[in-house]
């Protein structure tokens, strides 16, 4: 029988990236690139999308060797940087991140690793999307909403996002920062802006109703990110005490070229300016009024602790962290 073939022209049908066929999904998935990077192309409506993102997510679904599901991972999340229109990209993260969500606990042991194989190359991809925009503000708050908008993987109010993904992506986060700026899209990309892109995460740890959510952003994202800050701040004072902690996490990449907030004013922020700057937005955030109390009282402690450092800072705001 003659395997059914991808249309040549226009977004592929659901059917065509979920076939059974492996050459008619290979040939749908590079119709589906070459149909969002027409430059021509604006953003499909959301419904459309959602249909789009369904047959994708069933097209990774049936790759089943691992090199197979290596490059088509990648080749799924370079999509990102194919697109021409920043707009369109940011819908086609959207759209990931919605059909991910809503399929997370549908995916059975054997798979699971592929999928979080493919949220790691899109983080990726998202990152390095973003160094290509400059760090474009706008940009930036879209891609902090896809994230923690209902149906986004961050989001602290939607109690149907599963926590194992927010758990994955706290493993992973900086680590895949720390890569992009590495082999960035571009040539000497400006600095990141840190307190920008952890914002989410301050925000999920301030809002979260699981203890167990809230202890896992800290031990893989927010331990690790200062204590990388001060590793940087004590190599700069006594370059052999860094030879000590080999074990910890540095993100070298990312430590010498992040900032707060704005790139182009700020520049390249040193460890200590950029510890301050980030705990003083976790403590901004853990004052909201949305924050649950035993949440603002572990990030007023944990704030307390790391600014043991910077004594000046930390009494001029008063806060007793017990």
């Amino acid at each position: 029988m003659a395997s059914e073939s991808a249309p040549d022209y226009g977004p592929p049908l659901g059917k065509y990236l979920a076939s059974t066929d492996k050459k008619t999904r290979d040939k749908a998935i590079k119709n589906l690139a070459a149909f969002l990077s027409d430059p021509s192309r604006d953003v499909l409506p959301r419904s459309e999308m959602a249909k789009l993102w369904k047959g994708i997510f069933y097209c990774f679904w049936m790759s089943d060797k691992p090199l197979v599901q290596q490059a088509l991972a990648t080749e799924i999340a370079e999509i990102l940087l194919t697109i021409s229109k920043l707009s369109v990209s940011l819908e086609f993260l959207r759209g990931f991140w919605e059909e991910t969500v809503r399929e997370w606990n549908k995916i059975d042991r054997l798979r699971i690793d592929k999928y979080y194989m493919l949220v790691r190359r899109f983080v990726n991809a998202s990152f390095r999307l973003l160094i290509r925009a400059e760090w474009d503000e706008a940009a930036c708050r879209e891609y902090n909403s896809i994230l923690t908008d209902r149906g986004g993987p961050l989001c602290p109010e939607d109690l149907r996002v599963p926590t194992s993904l927010a758990y994955h992506l706290a493993d992973i986060y900086l680590e895949e920062l720390d890569k992009a700026l590495a082999h960035p899209s571009v040539p000497s990309p400006l600095p990141a802006p840190l307190s920008t892109l952890l914002e989410p995460f301050f925000t999920l740890a301030a809002r979260t109703p699981t203890n167990t959510t809230h202890q896992r952003i800290q031990s893989a994202l927010l331990d690790p990110l200062y204590t990388a800050l001060g590793i940087a701040r004590d190599s700069e004072e006594l370059p052999s005490r860094k030879r000590l902690r080999l074990s910890t996490p540095t993100y070298p990449n990312l430590i010498s070229n992040a900032c707060a907030k704005n790139p182009k004013e700020e520049g390249a922020m040193n460890g200590t300016a950029l510890k301050i700057a980030l705990l003083r937005r976790m403590f901004d955030i853990a004052s909201e009024p949305d924050t649950r109390d035993a949440n603002r009282r572990k990030l007023y402690a944990f704030w307390k602790d790391n600014m043991a450092d910077n004594d000046d800072d930390a009494g001029s705001h008063g806060v007793d962290g017990s």
